[in-house]
C-alpha cells in the first residue's frame, strides 16, 4: 500500500476538531429539480449558509482564534495545503497554538448553492432574471497572469516561490463561483456569514485574501468590537470602504500584505491593487487606526506570487504574520 508523505512540520495535538454551518436561511423552490419530463415538485431547501472547518489546539498559545477566509474561484482548502503537498497555514497556526477556523463562502465548495434558476432555465420556464451571465471558472491560463506566476503562460517569473510544477493540482483545488446563483452574490451572503461566525465563536483575528479582502471592511463595520485584527492578503481593490467602516477601524489593527511583481504590473492584482489599499490604511491611520501595508520584497522576503499562502517560502511569512499579532493584537 503506498501512503502520501506527510504534509505537517510536526506533531499536532488537538483538543477538539470539527465542522459546522452558519447563516443560511430556508427557501422554498419552484425548481429544486429538472426532470426530463412532467413538472418538478417545489420543495424547501437552506442556502446562504457558510461551511466552517475549525481545529482547536491542546494547547492554546493565543486567546483570540484565527478565522481564514479564501478568494476568488478557490474554497478554504487553500489555506489547508499547498499544490505540491506542503503544510498549509490552517494546520501551521494551529500547531502554532491558534484554534483555526477556515471557512468556504456561501455557494462555493461545501457551503452550496441554488440550483433554482438553472433548473428554470433548462424547461423553458419563463422569467430568468435570477440566472446569471455565466458560473466562472477560472482556467491555468488565466491563473497564471491573476496568481503572478509570470508574464505569460507558462513562463515563470525569475526567483518565483510558486510550485508552479503542481498546477494540476491546484486546477484541482479550483471550484466555479456559484455564489452568483445567490440573492446578493458573495458580497450579499459571506460577510453576513462572518458576522454570524463571530457571534458564535466570539472575538478573533479575521484573515481575508483577494476577492475576500473588502469583506473585511465590511465585517469590521457589521462587527467592530468581535474583530480584533484583519491580516489582508493582496485584497481586492474594486470595493472601497465606507467612512463608517474607516472608523469602526479604530480599534482593529490592520495588516495588508503583497508579495513580488506588483509595482508596475497592470493585471488585476498588480499595481492599482497596491494603491488602492496603501490609501485604504491611510485612511484607516488618519482615523485613528494602526494599518500598515507591507510590500514583501521590501522586507528581503522575494519571489512570492498572489497565493502568499502556498508559495514555497509560505511558513516564513506565516511567522511574519505571528510576530506582527503578537505586536499589534495581543
Amino acid at each position: 500500500m503506498s501512503i502520501e508523505k506527510p504534509v505537517l512540520g510536526g506533531p499536532m495535538s488537538l483538543a477538539d476538531e470539527g465542522m459546522f454551518f452558519v447563516g443560511g436561511k430556508m427557501i422554498t423552490s419552484r425548481y429544486p429539480s429538472a426532470p426530463d419530463t412532467g413538472v418538478p415538485e417545489p420543495g424547501d431547501f437552506m442556502v446562504n449558509q457558510m461551511f466552517v472547518h475549525y481545529r482547536i489546539p491542546a494547547k492554546r498559545e493565543h486567546k483570540l482564534p484565527l478565522v481564514l477566509v479564501h478568494g476568488s474561484g478557490l474554497t478554504g482548502v487553500a489555506y489547508e495545503t499547498t499544490p505540491d503537498g506542503r503544510e498549509g497555514w490552517a494546520t501551521y497556526f494551529t500547531r502554532l497554538g491558534f484554534a483555526v477556523y477556515v471557512i468556504d463562502h456561501p455557494g462555493r465548495g461545501r457551503s452550496g448553492f441554488d440550483p433554482t434558476a438553472i433548473n428554470q432555465a433548462k424547461l423553458g420556464a419563463g422569467d430568468l432574471s435570477g440566472l446569471p451571465s455565466g458560473v466562472p471558472r477560472t482556467t491555468l491560463e488565466g491563473l497564471w497572469l491573476t496568481y503572478r506566476l509570470g508574464p505569460k503562460y507558462p513562463e515563470p517569473y525569475p526567483g518565483s516561490q510558486y510550485p508552479v510544477e503542481a498546477m494540476a493540482a491546484i486546477s484541482a483545488q479550483g471550484v466555479p463561483q456559484a455564489e452568483f446563483l445567490l440573492a446578493g452574490a458573495a458580497f450579499g451572503t459571506t460577510p453576513p456569514a462572518l458576522a454570524a461566525l463571530l457571534d458564535k465563536i466570539g472575538p478573533a483575528i479575521v484573515m481575508v485574501h483577494s476577492q475576500s479582502g473588502p469583506f473585511a471592511d465590511i465585517l469590521v463595520g457589521l462587527r467592530p468590537d468581535l474583530v480584533k485584527g484583519v491580516i489582508n492578503i493582496e485584497g481586492n481593490h474594486l470595493t472601497i470602504p465606507t467612512d463608517v467602516q474607516i472608523t469602526a477601524y479604530q480599534n482593529v489593527p490592520d495588516l495588508e500584505l503583497f508579495g513580488d511583481n506588483v509595482i508596475g504590473n497592470p493585471v488585476s492584482t498588480g499595481q492599482a491593487r497596491y494603491e488602492v489599499r496603501k490609501a485604504v490604511t491611510e485612511k484607516i491611520n488618519a482615523a485613528g487606526g494602526n494599518a500598515r501595508i507591507v510590500h514583501l520584497p521590501d522586507l528581503g522576503i522575494r519571489g512570492n506570487t498572489h497565493m502568499l499562502m502556498q508559495d514555497k517560502n509560505n511558513l516564513r511569512i506565516a511567522d511574519y504574520v505571528i510576530e506582527w499579532i503578537k505586536e499589534n493584537v495581543e
